[in-house]
């Protein structure tokens, strides 16, 4: 019976006793003979050796259809956003900055893990029967990297995977997000005033303000819970991840503000208002953090997974929202997935501006670099440390990778598309060229000639307005091989970190723990522990722990288990621990018994 990779975390540390015992009696975890409910597991990864206190925290933003040219600092004019100004002017400002996709879904799956839209599980927004994309077991986030290492890790905002459940491999409390409070599905993170949101595993009604006049606005919420957050973990390193819903339609923000008396149409005043509660809602983290005297060991990343969007009446024209850009939300043009990604970190990030062609894929291994953890090899990200650090050489990639396949259609971006809006398309922008090709219809699997490719000279040509393809067929073809190089049917990861396998051998269970080493360097000191219900026996048969393991190597161990009297089922947990580059990671694995 295979094992769900499942985040484990709470206030007690696992301590390297337990994994150098290799087994473990405790607890059964989560109780009884059911799953430990989604967001109150048992145990903690091991802590690193550093002061927690000197360690460095990260705040992720994620705006929701958030424009190139919605922000001030990206020449923003009639929507007010001060705060991130500031902080675009302080900090490290990109402007090449991309979405992995021009829809919400494979957008944000290609963020937490480090996988370009041909590689990601999830690679298409839910549309109709479809149903709903959802993440698997094998999808390595960037909370798992740093649950690895000890931080406490946390998601206020919208999810947008998987089904509307606890205790299943896409749920945020299993893909490392030790607190979660929110969305889980894209459709329930459209409304904007609930009936319930997500707090952790539990279902949470949301009554009607006291004089029941409306209900309560979510993002007044969301803001609340990530305030909470911080201060809750103000005393140890953590990272939260921050992805309220706005300005996603419909625009209904209730209190238009200083927009109330502009001569727009309402969907576009609240937009705004929707914008600048954004800007106040990063404004009040960046207050918090500074009142805790944390703003000079957090980094903030502010950023959007996608271009504008013109949903319920709102005009992106009126706003410039894409700027010199050319299309919107679900464009494979410039301004479908170019967006503004801003970096600031007090007296740590130096200020200026970058034209690095960054992928929002590089956060991973970013975040994992900064904090010390190591990551799988066969993710597509680069990290962004040295450029943080105001260092030369950050590593660029060869080129970028875009898909689109999408049957909902807005009028202004099938307008961009010429009509083909429906059909699929892909995109590749290497150095200064980039190519967006589209299908005759939504089946990739057709011959080159079936397509139409386009070729733009993006420094002379940012507007995209110029197709070069037919004077430049060379730097074309070569564009579209890469494209078909970087897309797999079926994308098979490596290994990573702890699986556990259960068989039963007449009135024992033979439990095997393989901890992965799927990153590039070696680790030491590794070992593997099994922790069992309370009153259950475990034995191990054979070592439980070996002095090195090399990249990509594997280490392996195996326990006879026997169930208490009259035990019908129990959870077992296996955690394996070891030390990469001078500091300790660990991970872990759930199966049941039965």
């Amino acid at each position: 019976m295979p094992s769900r990779r499942r985040f484990l975390a709470g206030s007690t540390a696992l301590g390297v006793t337990g994994a150098a015992a290799g087994c473990s009696v405790g607890k059964e975890v989560g109780g009884g003979d059911a799953a430990p409910p989604a967001g109150r597991p048992s145990a903690s990864v091991v802590p690193a050796t550093q002061p927690k206190a000197q360690r460095l925290n990260f705040v992720v933003v994620l705006a929701d259809d958030l424009g190139w040219g919605e922000l001030g600092g990206y020449g923003q004019k009639l929507i007010h956003t001060p705060r991130l100004d500031a902080l675009a002017a302080e900090g490290l400002r990109f402007t090449d900055a991309y979405a992995a996709a021009p829809v919400c879904a494979p957008s944000r799956c290609s963020l937490l893990t480090g996988l370009h839209s041909g590689h990601a599980t999830v690679r298409e927004n839910p549309w109709g029967p479809e149903g709903q994309g959802s993440l698997t077991e094998h999808d390595f986030t960037f909370a798992e990297a740093l649950r690895a290492r000890g931080y406490r890790t946390g998601l206020i905002g919208k999810w947008g995977f998987g089904p509307e459940a606890p205790d299943q491999p896409s749920h945020p409390n299993s893909r490392g997000f030790e607190e979660f409070y929110g969305y889980i599905t894209h459709r329930h993170a459209h409304d904007y005033f609930p009936d319930y949101l997500w707090d952790n595993g539990t279902r949470q009604e949301i009554p009607a303000n006291r004089d029941n006049a409306r209900k309560v606005y979510a993002p007044d919420l969301i803001q609340r819970r990530s305030l909470d957050f911080i201060d809750a973990h103000k005393d140890e390193p953590f990272l939260l991840y921050l992805a309220p819903t706005v300005p996603h339609a419909p625009s209904q923000d209730p209190d238009l503000g200083a927009y109330a008396s502009e001569p727009w149409a309402r969907p576009d005043k609240a937009h705004a208002a929707q914008v600048t509660s954004f800007d106040t809602l990063v404004g009040s983290v960046v207050d918090r953090l500074t009142e805790h005297g944390l703003a000079e060991r957090t980094l903030i990343l502010v950023t959007s997974d996608n271009g504008p969007h013109e949903e319920g009446g709102t005009d992106p024209d009126l706003f410039d929202g894409n700027g010199p850009l050319r299309g919107y939300k679900r464009n494979l043009y410039e301004g479908g997935i170019r967006v503004p990604l801003i970096a600031w970190s007090k007296g740590r990030v130096p200020a200026g501006t970058t034209d690095r062609p960054t992928p929002l894929i590089d956060l991973l291994p970013t975040l994992a670099d900064l904090a010390g953890a190591p990551v799988p090899t066969d993710i597509d990200g680069l990290s962004l440390a040295p450029l943080l650090r105001g260092a030369r050489g950050t590593a660029r990639h060869d080129h970028l990778y875009f898909y689109r396949n999408h049957s909902g259609v807005t009028p202004r971006a099938d307008v961009v598309d010429g009509g083909r809006a429906r059909r699929l398309a892909e995109a590749v922008r290497r150095g200064d060229f980039k190519a967006v090709r589209f299908a005759p219809g939504q089946d990739r699997r057709v011959p080159d000639d079936r397509w139409q490719v386009e070729l733009y000279d993006l420094v002379k040509d940012p507007g995209e307005r110029d197709d070069l393809a037919a004077v430049r067929p060379r730097e074309a073809d070569t564009l579209v091989r890469l494209m078909r190089e970087s897309w797999a049917d079926t994308y098979e990861r490596a290994p990573f970190g702890v699986t556990l396998e259960v068989a039963r051998q007449g009135a024992e269970f033979l439990v095997t723990a393989t901890l992965a080493n799927g990153s590039a360097r070696p680790w030491t000191a590794a070992g593997l522990a099994l922790q069992a219900p309370d009153r259950w026996q475990v034995r191990p048969l054979g070592r439980t722990s070996a002095d090195r393991l090399a990249a990509g190597g594997r280490f392996t161990a195996r326990w006879a288990v026997t169930p208490s009297a009259g035990a019908r089922r129990g959870w077992l947990t296996g955690r394996g621990t070891a030390t990469h580059a001078g500091v300790p990671v660990a991970y872990a694995a759930q199966v049941v018994a039965e």
